[in-house]
């Protein structure tokens, strides 16, 4: 499985150690290059890109399987409204069989509304991010449950 890791902050490189930990790739998007040494010490490939700018991701989801954009502490606005739309409707076609989502609550409408109209298992995770490792714990389990959903099949 490879997973798309678009946000998660530092928390992200906890999560990444655990999908790599079981064999799993991660394409963890950044903003900054900077950050890229600490994401392929966790065992990620850096992803130059900007969830601000769909475009700057346009090559992110190739052979993704799972979507995770988990910007539950970016502020309510376009990342998780148009610009979150955006994103799903690039998973059309392609290899994406699920997507976790952490954000708001009008977000996780638009995930709901946009994985039933891609026919993708999804979740929303509501975790806090302040105890990381139930965070990354709920995490793994929302990817376990949508790969493990038929695809079609909301979660």
């Amino acid at each position: 499985m490879r997973a798309l890791l678009v946000g998660g902050g530092r928390p992200g490189l906890a999560l990444t150690r655990a999908l790599t930990a079981d064999g799993h790739a991660v394409r963890f998007v950044t903003r900054h290059a900077a950050f890229g040494p600490e994401i392929e010490a966790a065992g990620g490939e850096t992803y130059i890109g900007d969830p601000d700018r769909i475009g700057s991701l346009r090559y992110a989801l190739d052979n993704v399987t799972v979507l995770l954009w988990l910007l539950g502490r970016a502020p309510d606005g376009d990342l998780h409204g148009s610009r979150l739309t955006m994103m799903m409707e690039r998973t059309i076609d392609t290899t994406v069989r699920g997507m976790v989502y952490e954000g708001t609550a009008a977000g996780a409408a638009e995930v709901a509304r946009m994985a039933d109209y891609n026919e993708i298992p999804h979740a929303v995770l509501t975790t806090p991010r302040e105890d990381e490792a139930a965070w990354v714990a709920a995490v793994l389990e929302a990817i376990d449950g949508v790969l493990a959903a038929p695809r079609g099949a909301a979660s």
